[in-house]
Formats: C-alpha cells, structure tokens, sequence
C-alpha cells in the first residue's frame, strides 16, 4: 500500500496524540464485526475466491475542535489508530492481522463517518514455493494495507455507547516488493459499537476566523527516489532503483497547489526482466541490450494538510523503449515538510491498479 508510507501516516497521527497545551483531549473508542467478499479483481485469483471472510475492526481515535486551522477546514475530523482481524476462511490464504494510522472525516450533520486508513498487516501463511504454492496473492508475510470505511455513525446515545454501521474495503499488498502479488481486495458489510471514554465532557468546537489568504509564485521541486521491487516473475530477485524529479507547483488556495514536471527511471529490475524475455520469449522481439531507463511528464496535484500534504501524479513516457505495463503511469502518496523548504515523500507508483514499486524520497522546494 509502503511499509513507510504507513509508518509516516501513523507517526503523523500519534504525533496529534501527543500534543502537550492547553488543547481539550477526547477519546473515543470502537468496535465492528465485518463479513463480506473477496473481489475478483484478477482472473488470476480466481481459485481462492472460495469462502467469505470475515472479522474483526477495533478503533481509537481522538476528536478534533478546531484549535489548528487545518481541524476546521477539514470539518474537524479525528486522527486514530485501528486493528484489524480478518479471517479468510481460505487455508491457502491464511489469516491477517492489520495496524493503521486513520482520518475519521464526518458529512451530512457529522451522521456520515468516513474512515481511511493506511498500515501494515502481518499474512500467517504467505507463498512458498515448496509447501503453499497457490497463494499467489501474497508474496511476503508483511503487507501493506488500505482501509476504506462508510459507515453511519451515532456516538454517546446511552450511557456512552452509540453504534455505527455500513461498509468496508481492505486492500492487501506488497506493492511488488517481492513476487508474487497479485493483492486482494476485501468488501464487507459490518456493524458495531462505539463508546465516548469521556462521555462526561462535552468541548464545543471552535469557529474559524478569518483565514489569510496564501499565494505563491511558482516553485521548483527537486526530488531523488529510490526502492527496492521486483518484478512479476517469481524469483527472478529483488534490485534497487532511483528516479530524478524536478517539477514546478502552483498554490492555488490555501490548501492546493498544481505540480508538472518529469521524471526520469533508473529501475533495475527491468534489466533482468529484459534480459529473462530476449531469452525466455524470442517471438516477443525483445533485444537483451535494450534501454531499461524510462522518462516521463507528469501532471499532479498536491494537498496541504499541516506539515503533511497528499500528492497525485498522472504521468505519459516520452521514452519507453521497453514496453512494461503501458504508458500511463499514476503516483499517490504522502509528503512531509521539515522547515519551509526540506521534504520526505513515500508514495506509490503504479500503472493503472497494478503497483511497481514503493518510492521513498527527500526533495527541496524552492
């Protein structure tokens, strides 16, 4: 989904915790069973797609009330940590076992609960050559996760306790670090609990003030990335690789800015995987000399939450003299900004929904 993109989402959050002041602290917990599907995302997990999974969803999470501009602007949503537990009823699969940094965001009078997590989950029976070799979804013990919850939402009804209900989406990944990993995704229904662990206190929430309008001239960002992937045939090894990105960005509100640049690919992996085809696959014409770099434009959008923004890149090769999954190629992730000026990024890079690589970055934006 990015092991450190979820660590660089979950320390963001528990930073939040630990804010010291004269800032009113509420927490809130919760509790859902969830039962659902598997969907059949990829013809080529056709064959675990036998039972319905089911689980567990715990929640701990803090109310926002506006005393930073940014609890405000987002309609004061909570910063919280969740696990999950899902069973796959799928021997082959085996059991997972996820911990995520999430954003509660609320709509419609705060009745509509919007939760998207981002973390890692630990798989008890991965791909092994010898003794699990139908597992073809997951390639490594640790993943990388996605959680996407809708749920309606009423807290402190009685006592404390109020109730939520609506729907899941959990993603499993490895993000290609290692192969195989063609992923899951899981769709479930859930019901469940929750209670205000200060059902004693009630905090109004801060009005905004007049907000200072921000602009910017244009700003040039220089980025290195680099990784570690592999490709999609299994043992085929894992190679490092790093990216060159210089792009230019406009704020155009208080929170956005327009990114275009490009991004030049040293990825290593596609030498092996040039040289396994020239071989394993002559009537593909694919010479064992061929150029494995990639240059590509881009065009993104960045959102400024705090320190942290979220990045969305859609980028074209202009020189793609290997054919690799197409040449549209897309970005997502998350940055962090240390001074005005220094950043850290992780994102992901993929083609479509099919993830190549994690990337994790420093930059300067001047």
């Amino acid at each position: 989904m990015r092991y450190l993109l979820s660590l660089t989402l979950f320390l963001s959050v528990l930073f939040g915790f630990s804010q010291n002041g004269e800032v009113p602290k509420k927490y809130t917990v919760d509790a859902s069973q969830f039962y659902g599907s598997i969907l059949l995302h990829n013809t080529d997990i056709s064959h675990l797609i036998t039972e319905h999974p089911g689980g567990l969803i715990l929640g701990f999470n803090r109310k926002r009330y506006g005393h930073e501009d940014w609890e405000s602007d987002f309609g004061y949503p909570d910063t919280g940590v969740s696990f999950v537990y899902q069973n796959t009823n799928n021997a082959t699969l085996g059991d997972l076992y996820g911990l995520y940094a999430h954003y509660n965001f609320y709509f419609f009078k705060r009745n509509l609960q919007f939760r998207i997590g981002q973390g890692v989950a630990y798989s008890t029976n991965p791909y092994d050559k010898n003794t699990n070799f139908r597992n073809n979804a997951y390639g490594t013990h640790l993943l990388a996760s996605t959680l996407v919850m809708f749920n309606y939402h009423k807290e402190n009804l009685v006592a404390g306790f109020g109730f939520k209900a609506g729907i899941s989406l959990i993603h499993y990944s490895n993000a290609n670090f290692k192969a195989p990993n063609t992923s899951t995704n899981t769709m479930a229904v859930n019901f469940g609990l929750t209670y205000d662990l200060d059902n004693d206190q009630t905090f109004e929430f801060v009005e905004p003030g007049e907000k200072v309008k921000i602009t910017e001239p244009i700003r040039l960002n220089l980025a290195l990335r680099a990784g570690v992937n592999e490709s999609d045939v299994i043992n085929s090894g894992r190679y490092g690789f790093w990216i060159v990105s210089a792009y230019a960005d406009k704020r155009v509100g208080r929170w956005s800015a327009i990114q275009l640049g490009t991004d030049v690919y040293f990825s290593n992996f596609l030498k092996e995987l040039i040289r396994y085809q020239s071989i394993a696959f002559p009537e593909n014409n694919v010479a064992p000399d061929t150029d494995y770099k990639r240059v590509g434009l881009f065009l993104g959008h960045e959102l400024f939450i705090n320190k942290m923004s979220v990045i969305a890149q859609l980028g074209y090769y202009v020189y793609y003299p290997f054919d690799f999954e197409g040449k549209v190629y897309n970005r997502i992730g998350l940055k962090r900004y240390f001074g005005d000026k220094v950043f850290g990024a992780i994102t992901l890079k993929s083609h479509a929904a099919k993830a190549e690589a994690v990337e994790f970055g420093i930059g300067i934006r001047i």
